[in-house]
């Protein structure tokens, strides 16, 4: 088990904008987990990347390290759009991520997918350690969990359905042409949403054309579905009643020069993150732009309907919160132990070996070394039997100096002359100030 804390930063729909949260972007996961690796005592790194939130996960020997290296990290973003924590609300964070409580939608289906696909790209990037498997496998633990045992995903759960939502409170999508454009998770969420609210025409605008193609396949039969490459934007743009655009892009894909003409009245829901519509876009009489913080009133909706399961997700990851820091606080005892019965081992050897040389070397029999081997053991077995007992106290009773000290005495890799180290778990911060300009509402 690492011998550091975890110190977390993000920043999120609940506390960014859009525009923030593109600030906030890295290139990949991969690559982010890499950047945060290069950093002096860092030694595990875990980065969630979404349209809705950028979260950055380090363990470090404390957590002025850990602050360090994330507020490098977020250096382009205002600080007031980023929340800092330190390891306990990192770690109950984490987990009420992927059982979607902290989501736009709450409970939605994606963020569970998306915390295991962050985890396989830390792992390939050397990011996860002892300390991080712990915290994202039990993270995607209890969003297995909450979704199979509770009805937090019942209803809308995806921002897909949530722009149909969105896009049918200002026209009516019985009969409509609607143009997606991207052919990704989100993108294939809203085209099944606008096929079963009763669009008419469904059109599927992608760079890469089969994969367009394969999104299709999986929409209602009776909607008339089209496949188009981005470079057909212009063409078909105008002719549609309502855009959702959900790309990965960098830059803008749909400008004001695709909708030049547009006379019939237009609703266009950008779930880009960075935007996948350039903001000017709004300013053209019959169109209406609607991004990622229009969807409050929907979202609103589904958690008023699902208050009472968010309830039952909140107490079982409190459950399993528990159950985390009860394994760090084992695994560490169990460092501490480990390290006084090798310390212990060594001497038992040396001693044994020069009392059977004094006792005639060679000379003497199996059954003789038997029984010195023998004596020995029961002696470090009864020694040690009272401080194992302890430290394994000292663990449950958060009493890490006492540990801190056994693995000094024990092991002298352990620490060196930096003192003492912050324990693998805390009931209080080691920075009073949870956040940089912002605090956590949850």
């Amino acid at each position: 088990m690492s011998t550091g804390v975890v110190t977390a930063a993000r920043v999120t729909h609940r506390c960014g904008t859009v525009d923030q949260l593109a600030a906030a972007s890295p290139e990949s996961q991969t690559t982010a987990v890499t950047e945060l690796l290069t950093v002096s005592d860092i030694e595990e790194a875990y980065v969630l990347s979404t349209c809705n939130r950028v979260e950055a996960y380090v363990v470090g020997p404390d957590h002025v390290v850990g602050r360090a290296a994330l507020s490098e990290f977020f250096a382009g973003v205002d600080d007031d759009a980023i929340v800092m924590t330190d390891h306990d609300e990192s770690l109950h964070h984490l987990l009420r991520v992927a059982a979607g409580l902290d989501s736009v939608i709450i409970g939605e289906d994606q963020i569970i997918g998306q915390v295991r696909a962050a985890y396989e790209d830390a792992r390939d990037a050397g990011g996860i350690g002892s300390m991080l498997e712990a915290a994202v496998t039990k993270a995607i633990h209890v969003g297995e969990r909450a979704r199979t045992e509770t009805a937090i995903n019942e209803g809308v759960v995806s921002l897909g359905s949530a722009a149909t939502r969105r896009a049918a409170q200002e026209i009516d999508l019985e009969g409509a042409t609607a143009l997606v454009v991207g052919a990704g998770e989100m993108g294939q969420l809203a085209a099944r949403s606008l096929a079963a609210a009763g669009v008419d025409e469904l059109v599927v605008a992608n760079r890469t054309v089969s994969r367009a193609t394969q999104l299709i396949s999986d929409v209602d039969d009776e909607t008339d579905t089209t496949v188009v490459s981005l470079d057909d934007l212009e063409r078909v743009a105008t002719h549609a009643d309502v855009v959702v655009a959900a790309t990965g892009s960098d830059e803008p894909v749909l400008e004001p020069r695709h909708l030049e003409g547009q006379a019939e009245p237009q609703v266009i829901v950008d779930l880009g993150q960075p935007r996948d519509v350039a903001p000017e876009t709004d300013s053209l009489p019959a169109v209406q732009v609607f991004d990622l913080d229009d969807l409050e009133t929907i979202t609103a909706e589904t958690h008023e309907q699902r208050a009472d399961a968010a309830d039952e997700v909140e107490a079982m990851i409190d459950h399993e919160f528990e159950l985390l820091i009860e394994q760090y606080k084992r695994a560490r005892a169990d460092e501490a132990i480990a390290a006084m019965y090798e310390s212990a081992e060594r001497i038992k050897e040396r001693e044994v070996e020069t009392a059977l040389s004094r006792l005639g070397g060679d000379e003497v029999s199996a059954e003789q070394r038997e029984i010195v081997e023998a004596m020995a053991d029961s002696l470090v077995n009864q020694l040690l039997a009272p401080p194992t007992k302890s430290l394994r106290e000292a663990a449950a009773e958060d009493d890490w100096s006492t540990i801190h000290t056994a693995l000094q005495l024990f092991n002298p890799e352990f620490g060196g002359n930096d003192g003492p180290i912050a324990p693998p778990s805390m009931a209080t911060t080691v920075n009073g100030d949870a956040s940089i300009g912002a605090t956590d509402d949850d």
